[in-house]
């Protein structure tokens, strides 16, 4: 990584992962981190409609969250349904899941929009799934402001 990137902390942790990788190996982690993808609770997986779609994404891709408390310092909570043919973008998810899922809504609020190129994906997928990635950022950031009142 590049001297004076500031990542938050999951992030940077994932990121230094990848890039001490190279290619095809960057790509395997990936695909490593889809298979990771916690299953939607119960309550999302029989109730569907409640989950938002991520249109920026080639792969059809839903998401939603929860807020536990009020304010910047409120936990966030992500979740996702992605189907398993779509490996890439369930890695996307999953890589958002785990950097930012119980983290306190105003670090994932300032989490920066060139986290999702700051991964060393760039070689190994196409600026439009990098695309998708961003666009479930931005939806993740939205639902937790307004859930969270800030």
């Amino acid at each position: 990584m590049t001297e004076g990137t500031a990542l938050p902390g999951a992030f940077a942790e994932i990121a230094d992962d990848f890039h001490a990788l190279t290619g095809r190996d960057r790509l395997q982690l990936l695909l490593e981190f889809a298979n990771g993808l916690p299953a939607l609770p119960e309550r999302y997986a029989e109730h569907p409609e409640l989950l938002e779609p991520v249109p920026e994404c080639q792969s059809p891709i839903f998401l939603i969250t929860e807020v536990e408390g009020g304010g910047r310092e409120a936990t966030a909570r992500l979740f996702f349904s992605a189907p398993p043919e779509a490996p890439t973008t369930r890695g996307f998810a999953a890589i958002l899941a785990e950097a930012l899922d119980g983290r306190p809504v105003g670090e994932v609020l300032d989490t920066p929009e060139t986290v999702t190129t700051e991964l060393g994906l760039a070689e190994v997928v196409s600026p439009l799934r990098l695309n998708g990635m961003a666009g479930m950022l931005a939806r993740i950031k939205r639902q937790l402001a307004l859930k969270a009142g800030v």
